[in-house]
């Protein structure tokens, strides 16, 4: 059973070519986990060019993206009886983050649309999309990267795409923190040794030092994200012995 749908409209499929077809994405969609269409704007044109721009009115450098072409995908697209959310990527948007993704992952249907040029009709942003997004604080060519990072984040989140599905919790930002360092074998390389507590066998001590290693990460790395994780009193202890020793 399909669990989400996404649908990306762009005036350049071309680019998602490969990116869909290798690894994760890849063997979900195999196993009907998810769905990924990718649409062309231009197939929505109207005039014998296919024309998705126009010059802004006013005057002005560059083009901008027509409201009417991106209209017209959206409708043969949306699903009626789906809880569809559509996605303007922009980078007016809010920043995109693992709560973000979460929080799209609770949709049957996402449909991203690929700023492009100077940007869009000003009526795709006040009337046709739910939200919009920004992978992060830099200007792209288009929002064709934005939605691959989109699909991947989300997608990773529906149940069975991932191995095993206890991963997702450990993971930087999902807890709020940063994610402990990890080691493989072998033990010792070029001098380089492994913690002795990961080899120990002790597994109280291990979930002790993991989550102090995550807790000195976060402090050191992204102390940002500090004021909202959910900490406990022995937390909160540990953080005041990092902080001293920093």
């Amino acid at each position: 059973m399909i669990m989400i749908r996404f649908d990306i409209l762009t005036v350049f499929p071309e680019m998602f070519t490969s990116p869909f077809q290798v690894s994760l994405l890849k063997k979900a969609q195999e196993r009907g986990l998810i769905e990924i269409g990718v649409h062309n704007i231009r197939d929505h044109a109207l005039d014998r060019h296919r024309m998705t721009d126009d010059a802004p009115y006013g005057g002005g450098c560059g083009m901008v993206m027509k409201v009417e072409p991106i209209d017209r995908a959206l409708s043969s697209v949306r699903r009626i009886n789906e809880r569809s959310v559509v996605v303007l990527l922009t980078p007016q948007g809010e920043c995109f983050s693992q709560l973000v993704a979460e929080e799209l992952a609770a949709y049957s249907q996402i449909i991203l649309i690929c700023g492009h040029y100077e940007g869009v009709d000003e009526r795709v942003r006040q009337h046709l999309s739910d939200r919009e997004i920004s992978i992060g604080d830099y200007v792209l060519t288009g929002g064709e990267l934005s939605a691959m990072v989109v699909v991947d984040a989300v997608g990773r989140l529906i149940p069975g795409v991932l191995g095993n599905s206890e991963s997702t919790l450990s993971e930087s930002f999902s807890m709020g923190l940063l994610e402990y360092p990890q080691y493989t074998r072998p033990s010792e390389y070029r001098g380089w040794k492994v913690p002795d507590v990961l080899i120990s066998g002790h597994h109280r001590e291990i979930d002790r030092w993991r989550r102090r290693e995550s807790l000195r990460r976060t402090l050191i790395r992204r102390p940002d994200l500090l004021k909202d994780a959910d900490l406990s009193a022995e937390d909160k202890m540990i953080l005041q012995t990092l902080t001293e020793e920093y």
